[in-house]
């Protein structure tokens, strides 16, 4: 059997990209990583992915609460860069 060229099933397109500011939000409030995630009653570890930017999935109720106690907007903490 001959094999014709093989084809990627997926392409590769530039869509942009997503960055978390939350790590700077909250320095900017003065409020520690420990305290916003005890006010917003999720785990630290929680906390931790969205300020070192690793959150595999966008839990929009915790993104909800983040933006309550530190009184911000959506945006202030998630940024689209075309």
């Amino acid at each position: 059997m001959i094999m014709k060229e093989l084809r990627p099933v997926v392409s590769l397109s530039s869509y942009g990209n997503i960055s978390i500011c939350l790590k700077e939000l909250i320095e900017e409030r003065g409020i520690t990583r420990y305290r916003l995630a005890k006010l917003a009653d999720t785990r630290f570890e929680v906390v931790e992915k969205w300020c070192s930017g690793t959150v595999e999935r966008i839990d929009s109720d915790v993104l909800a609460r983040f933006c309550y106690i530190l009184n911000c907007e959506i945006t202030d903490i998630i940024k689209y860069n075309p």
